[in-house]
């Protein structure tokens, strides 16, 4: 079901179908295999601007709500206060893993070993309205 994304080369700004950055990449999984809503672009924001990207980052974040690790939901990467990625956590053979893009490629490994990699990580859902729930 990943293979696809898996087999995208980076691009920095890449918002798909072949080339993805780390939020293009999280941004299409989420919306094209789960069905969640298509979160905006941010196209304009590169790797090399990392207050911009922590900006958008937390727009996005203000409109959803902070979760464990679950199928569907962003993780944040954090040095301090900057956002210096992102991945989406994503369901294979039964468990959970991170789905990332990084300049190397794109990555799915299981949630421990995503974890791993990484200091501080804070993961984001769309907010469950009332009548959804």
């Amino acid at each position: 079901m990943f293979e696809r994304y898996l087999t995208a080369t980076y691009e920095d700004g890449g918002r798909g179908p072949v080339r993805f950055d780390c939020w293009g990449l999280a941004r299409a999984v989420r919306h094209e295999i789960y069905g969640l809503r298509l979160l905006p672009s941010w196209g304009f924001v590169r790797n090399t601007m990392p207050k911009e990207f922590t900006r958008a980052v937390n727009q996005e974040a203000a409109g959803m709500e902070r979760c464990t690790p679950e199928v569907g939901a962003i993780a944040c990467i954090w040095r301090g206060d900057i956002c210096i990625h992102v991945a989406l956590i994503v369901e294979a053979e039964g468990r959970l893993h991170g789905l990332e893009m990084k300049p190397s490629g794109a990555t799915i490994k299981p949630l421990r070993r995503f974890q791993d990699q990484y200091l501080k990580v804070s993961y984001h859902r769309d907010r469950i309205l009332s009548e959804q729930a």
